[in-house]
């Protein structure tokens, strides 16, 4: 059951384009903060979207090798307009929520040591944080169905 699961194309090409994204996000960081940043590997949030790069990853690969008029592309690709739309709206915004709070809680106790834990406010991707998940998917969809 197992070694069926992992002979599914769209999932192997979603799990790649997944660990792509993941393994890019630190190469990234460098390039923009000039110092390497290891724990993006296993953070959510940051270039490129991994969520995005997994379901358009899934999405397209179901559509060349199912067809892009089956039943099965057709809720992959709902599930990836969801998801991208998710990953640059609402998660975005909730960030930017958690940057807000954070810093209210720093004018409020400013000179005060506080116990509480800030935030976390890096949850969701700029839309070109999205387009290039997107785009990591795609091409790694395209690179399965040529070797797979």
């Amino acid at each position: 059951m197992f070694f069926e699961f992992l002979g599914n194309r769209a999932v192997v090409s979603g799990l790649l384009a997944l660990l792509l994204a993941q393994l890019l996000k630190p190469v990234a960081s460098f390039f923009s903060e000039h110092e390497w940043d290891w724990l993006l590997i296993i953070q959510s949030g940051g270039m490129p979207s991994s969520h995005s790069s997994m379901i358009t990853a899934i999405a397209l690969s179901i559509g060349l090798w199912d067809g892009f008029d089956s039943a099965a592309f057709a809720v992959a690709f709902g599930m990836m307009l969801i998801v991208t739309y998710d990953a640059a709206n609402v998660r975005w915004q909730s960030g930017l929520h958690a940057q807000k709070i954070n810093q209210l809680i720093r004018d409020v106790f400013s000179g005060q040591p506080i116990n509480d834990q800030l935030l976390k406010e890096v949850i969701g991707h700029t839309p070109r944080q999205v387009y290039a998940g997107v785009l990591l998917g795609a091409v790694t969809a395209i690179a399965t169905s040529l070797l797979y």
